[in-house]
Order: C-alpha cells, then structure tokens, then sequence
C-alpha cells in the first residue's frame, strides 16, 4: 500500500498526508486525508500541457483556518438543515448550527475537519475512511463512512458509502470547486452550463428550501438548455438576489451535468446516481484566501457541482427520506469525465 507524502501536521501533532494518483491518460489528482480532499485534479489541453481544473489551498493550515469546504468530503448532512433540528423516530435531535438558521455540512466540525484514515491505496485509486462517533454534532448512531477516489481514463470517480450502528440522517457529497479555465480566467461566468433538471428548490432569505419543487422554465435557473453561468447570474429574482447568485438544489432528470469553457474547448461531463445536484457558483468567495500558486480565490472564481440529497429533508417529509438505518447502506457515485480536447 502507498504511504503518501506527508503534507503537515495538526497541533496535536497528528500527521496529514497528500497521496497523488496519476494515469496514462494524464489525469493527476492529488487527496489528502485530512477532509478526504481534492487538493489539485490535473487536466491534459489540447497542446499536451495540464492545468489544475479545482480550488484548493496550499497549506494544511489554510484548510484547517478556511470555511470553503475545496474539495472536501462533506458530511455527516450536506447542506443545511433548518434550525440545526430534526425528528426521527419521535425523537427531537439538535444540532450545531453554525449559520444563525441552520446547521451547514455537518455543523461546527463536519467531515471536512476531520483526518482519515487510509484503507486502501494504489497508483490510481484510494479508499479513506472516517468513523463518525455516537453525537457527534448531535447526530444520533456510529457512522462508518468510506471514499474511494478511482482514475479510469479521461474519468475521476468518487463512490461515498456510509453504514451506521443506529437510526440517523446522512447525506454526503464531494465539495469540489471547478475552474475550467485552469485559472486564466477571473471568473466562471463564461463557462457553459447544460443540466437535464426541469425543477429546483427554491429557498428562504436563509437559503432554506420552501418545501416547493419548482419549475426552472421561465426563470433564470433554466439550464435545460446550454448558457453561459453569467447570463442570468444577477437578474432580480428573489432567490438569487439572497443567495448572491446560483446556490441552489436541481432535482436530476437523469444524473448529467455537462459544463465547457469556451476559451479552451475544455469539457467537464459529470453523471451521478444521487438525486439531485447543488450548483453553487462561488458567491461567497472574497480573494482572502488563494491557491497553492498564489491566485487569490475571488467571487465566483470556481463553481461547484455538489450531488447529494435535498437540503432539509430530516424536516420534510415529502422530500426523498435521508433516514439510514442499522443493516442498510448509504451509497452515492459520482464521474468526472474530461474528454480529449
């Protein structure tokens, strides 16, 4: 088994490690284990070169210190779950809520700040996994959460699977922020969106879903067509006026995702067995913070494409349940797909 590099130490003096997966095809993407994350994921351009298509951060300090969740595996509830509060089983389970209405990707310290540990490792694959304790954030049950990154091709595909010893709530995702651009660009307005999903959630003035389904036609989440992310960014509509520009859940027709950036020809076609996908385009980002090579993280400078279950839906029952019981199984996979410029 591969041992990785050793990236930096906590305070505790606990050892994060960087493990670098690479195949024929010129894929390289770079895990670490603390958050399970996606430091750099390396693309081939049509002149043989790569670029790095993710936000990330240089040091381990930097990820310890950042709010931004680059690449990381989120959990043990991505996305928000109103009033950091739920029912399950006639049971209230509370939570820490660390927005002033909700508990965000887990609460205080979710999956994200957490080391894990190695199961498995190769030249193109890694397997990770976390043991989430009884309470932990308030959740009830021992979660056993496992993350395999695997290269096959022009492909990266993530596989998140969890089991626990007693009823809770999961919902994972991979936080990945995406530049096609591989940086040149200031922003990723220009990058063209393509996603088969004819509804969305909208939400509250705290980015909480209504508990609506509704139609994209008509509005300016419609992306059943192809259009540039930045066309209809900053209209007057009452849900991207609170959220600052795209963040919002888009019920899956049929799992695919396409986006290109123009300026390259580079594509990135994403499918996925989860149902539904959180399109997020970097409004809170403020240049605070950068990249391994110094590019400041400004607004909108990377988009993510989070699949994963509806927010909130511990307190909605109508939405698809999220409950995972002792026997069952939690599993979600996800490609990344870059063909050939």
């Amino acid at each position: 088994m591969a041992v990785g590099e050793e990236f930096g130490r906590l305070g505790s003096g606990e050892v994060v490690r960087r493990f670098t997966l690479e195949n024929a095809a010129g894929l390289r993407v770079r895990v670490l284990t603390y958050g399970a994350a996606v430091q750099s994921l390396e693309v081939p351009g049509a002149d043989g070169e790569s670029v790095d298509v993710v936000l990330g951060y240089g040091t381990l300090d930097e990820y310890v210190a950042g709010s931004s969740y680059f690449g990381a595996t989120v959990g043990r509830y991505a996305n928000r779950i109103a009033g950091g509060r739920f029912e399950l089983d006639g049971r209230e389970y509370r939570l820490h809520r660390n927005e002033p209405a909700a508990s965000l990707h887990g609460g205080r310290e979710g999956f994200d700040k957490k080391v894990w540990e190695v199961a498995e490792a190769t030249d193109d694959s890694l397997t990770l996994t976390y043991l989430s304790p009884d309470g932990e954030e308030g959740y009830p049950g021992a979660v056993e959460v496992h993350v395999t990154y695997a290269l096959s091709g022009d492909a990266l595909r993530i596989d998140l699977e969890a089991a626990s010893d007693a009823p809770t709530v999961v919902n994972l995702t991979h936080h990945g922020y995406f530049d096609l651009s591989g940086g040149q660009d200031e922003d990723v307005l220009g990058h063209v969106l393509h996603m088969d999903a004819a509804r969305y959630l909208p939400t509250d003035a705290d980015l909480i879903p209504t508990g609506e389904l509704a139609p994209v036609v008509g509005t300016p989440f419609d992306f059943t067509a192809p259009q540039a992310i930045g066309v209809r960014i900053d209209e007057p509509h009452p849900d991207l006026m609170a959220a600052g520009g795209y963040d919002h859940c888009y019920v899956l027709d049929d799992g695919a995702v396409t986006v290109t950036h123009p300026g390259s020809g580079r594509t990135m076609e994403m499918t996925t067995d989860a149902p539904a996908v959180q399109f997020y385009s970097g409004n809170f980002l403020d240049g605070s913070t950068k990249g391994p090579s110094g590019r400041p993280h400004r607004r909108r400078s990377g988009f993510c494409l989070e699949p994963q279950h509806f927010p909130d839906s511990p307190n909605r029952p109508e939405f698809p349940s999220t409950v995972l019981r002792p026997g069952g199984t939690y599993a979600s996979s996800t490609v990344f797909r870059f063909p050939p410029v």
